[in-house]
C-alpha cells in the first residue's frame, strides 16, 4: 500500500479511542449493541438522533467498529477518516442539542465513491494514476451533504475510473460481495454498495454511467437510485462521460434513498449539465397515498436470455405489482446501437494522463481508452445527436404508461477470479452483459431505481428496476416503496 494511503487510513484503535464521547471511548462499547445500531435504517436512526435518544457519535463509533472488523475482508473503503468523522459527529450532537437540527442527514455517517472530490482528502478513482491526488475543493454534492450535517466516514473503492462492471479492477484490490466474498460486488460503485449492504454506513453516493449504481445495488441486495440526468450535480466528480454521468444515493431502504437524495438534488449554476429544476419532497411523495399506476413491460432485450433464477424472481415480483397497478402492458422502447460517446469522452478526459503514464492504468481501462482514441469526430458527433434524439423520443412511451419495470441485470455476479481472468478485453458491442438492462436508462436520462426482489439458490440477491419519466423520482420512489412494503426482501442481511 502507498505510504500516502497509509497516512490517511486512521482505522487504528488508538486513533478512535482518542476521540471519546461522554468520557467513553469507542472501544468500550458493546460490539453486539454497535452492530444492532449500525443495521438500523437511516430513517430510524435519523429520528433517534433528532430526538437525542442516540448520539451521532454513537452511530459513528458503531460504523467505524464494523469497518475495522469487516473492511479487511470486503475491501469497500480506500480511505477511512475516523478522527475527522468523530469530530464532525460531536459537532452535530452539539448543534442538535442547541435545537439547530438541519434535517434527516444531520449526524448520519455516510461515505462517498472515491471519484467524488473531497478537499484535503485523497480522491483516487480507484487508480494508481490518481493515487496521490488530493483535491483542493469539495464536489458540489459534498458541500450539500456537509450543509445537511452528514458525517463523512471516508472514501469507497471502485472499478478504476468507473470504467467497468465488477470493481475487481482497482489499484487497491477487488471489492468483495458481502453475500459471498468470492463474488464481485458489481461496478463501478462496488465499494458504495458493499459499505451499505454490510452495515458500514447508512448511505453512500455512487455514480452511474451505464448502470454503476443500480447493478451493484442489485448484486449486494440494497436500493440504488439513478436520478434524472442533471438533477444531481456532477461538478467535482471525476468524469467517465460528461454526457451520461449521474450521481445518486445507495441505501438499505427506499425511504432512506429518498432522504439521501433530498439534500443533493437541485440546480447547480456552475454545472453545465445541471437541470434548472426544483426538487420535490421525496419522502412526502413516499408517505402519500400511492396513486394507481400503469406499468409498462419492455420485453424486447430487457427480458431476453435471463438467468433462470432471475426470471423466476422477477415473475414473482410482477405478480405482486399487479396488485398495486391499474394495468400492466407490454411496451417498446426506442432501439439504438451502442453509442461511441462514452469511449470518446473518456479518452478526451484521460488523454493528458494517458499520454504520460499509460502503464499505470489497469489493463481493461487501458484497452478501453485506446479504443476511445480511435473514435472519429464524425462518429462522436453522430453519437451525440443520436443521444439527444433518444432522450426526446423515449418520452412518447409515457403517454400510455406511468412507469417501466425491468430486471436490473440479466445475470448473477461473476466470481472475483472470473472478473480478473481476462481484464483486458472489452466485451462484444462494448457493453458488459451485466449492464445490458441498466445502460439504456442512462442513455434515455430517466430516473431508475433498483431494489431487492428475490434471492438465488446460492443466496445471492436479485434486483428489480423501476424507471419513470424525467423528474419522475417521486413516482418511481413511491412505487418502489409500495413494493418494498409488500415484500420482505429488504430485511435480509448478509452473514458477516
Amino acid at each position: 500500500m502507498d505510504r500516502s494511503r497509509r497516512d490517511f487510513l486512521t482505522t487504528t484503535a488508538g486513533a478512535w479511542a482518542a476521540c471519546a464521547w461522554g468520557g467513553t471511548s469507542w472501544a468500550a462499547q458493546d460490539p453486539v449493541a454497535d452492530d444492532d445500531l449500525a443495521w438500523l435504517p437511516l430513517s430510524e436512526v435519523s429520528a433517534l438522533v433528532r430526538d437525542r435518544k442516540v448520539s451521532a457519535v454513537e452511530l459513528t463509533r458503531a460504523c467505524l467498529a464494523r469497518i475495522e472488523r469487516l473492511n479487511p475482508r470486503l475491501n469497500a473503503f480506500i480511505t477511512v477518516l475516523a478522527e475527522r468523522a468523530l469530530r464532525d459527529a460531536k459537532t452535530a450532537d452539539s448543534e442538535i442539542g442547541q435545537k439547530r437540527w438541519r434535517g434527516p442527514l444531520h449526524g448520519i455517517p455516510v461515505a462517498l465513491k472515491d471519484l467524488i472530490d473531497t478537499a484535503g482528502v485523497p480522491t483516487t478513482a480507484g487508480s494508481a494514476v490518481f493515487a496521490d491526488r488530493v483535491p483542493r475543493a469539495d464536489a458540489e454534492v459534498v458541500l450539500r451533504l456537509r450543509n445537511a450535517g452528514a458525517v463523512l466516514l471516508g472514501k469507497l473503492n471502485m472499478h478504476e475510473f468507473a470504467y467497468g462492471d465488477s470493481s475487481a479492477q482497482s489499484h487497491f484490490g477487488p471489492v468483495r460481495n458481502p453475500w459471498d466474498p468470492e463474488r464481485v460486488a458489481g461496478g463501478s460503485s462496488g465499494g458504495s454498495a458493499v459499505a451499505v449492504a454490510a452495515g458500514l454506513c447508512y448511505a453512500a453516493l455512487g455514480s452511474d454511467t451505464g448502470g454503476s449504481i443500480r447493478q451493484p445495488a442489485a448484486y449486494c441486495g440494497i436500493v440504488g437510485l439513478k436520478p434524472t440526468y442533471g438533477l444531481v450535480s456532477t461538478r467535482g466528480v471525476v468524469p467517465l462521460s460528461w454526457s451520461l454521468d449521474h450521481v445518486g444515493p445507495m441505501c438499505r431502504t427506499v425511504m432512506d434513498a429518498a432522504l439521501a437524495l433530498q439534500p443533493v438534488a437541485g440546480y447547480d449554476a456552475l454545472d453545465t449539465n445541471s437541470l434548472a429544476a426544483t426538487p420535490i419532497d421525496y419522502a412526502a411523495a413516499i408517505r402519500g397515498r400511492t396513486p394507481a399506476l400503469r406499468f409498462g413491460i419492455p420485453r424486447a432485450v430487457f427480458y431476453d436470455d435471463l438467468d433462470s433464477e432471475i426470471e423466476r424472481a422477477v415473475n414473482e415480483a410482477l405478480r405482486v405489482l399487479r396488485g398495486l397497478s391499474v394495468s400492466i402492458q407490454d411496451v417498446v422502447l426506442p432501439p439504438y446501437k451502442t453509442l461511441p460517446v462514452v469511449a470518446a469522452e473518456a479518452y478526451a478526459y484521460h488523454a493528458p494522463y494517458f499520454a504520460k503514464t499509460p502503464d499505470r492504468y489497469q489493463p481493461m481501462t487501458r484497452r478501453r481508452l485506446e479504443a476511445g482514441a480511435r473514435v472519429t469526430a464524425t462518429a462522436y458527433i453522430e453519437g451525440r445527436r443520436e443521444l439527444d434524439r433518444l432522450r426526446r423520443t423515449v418520452l412518447s412511451v409515457f403517454q400510455t404508461v406511468d412507469l417501466l419495470v425491468t430486471p436490473t441485470t440479466p445475470v448473477l455476479p461473476a466470481t472475483v477470479r472470473e472478473a480478473l481472468a481476462d481484464p483486458g478485453t472489452p466485451p462484444p458491442g462494448g457493453v458488459a452483459p451485466s449492464l445490458r438492462n441498466t445502460q439504456p436508462f442512462d442513455i434515455y436520462g430517466l430516473p431508475s431505481v433498483s431494489l431487492p426482489c428475490g434471492v438465488s439458490r446460492s443466496g445471492l440477491p436479485i434486483g428489480l428496476s423501476m424507471s419513470g419519466p424525467p423528474l419522475g423520482e417521486g413516482l418511481v420512489l413511491a412505487l418502489a416503496h409500495a413494493y418494498e412494503q409488500a415484500t420482505e426482501w429488504h430485511r435480509r442481511r448478509p452473514t458477516l
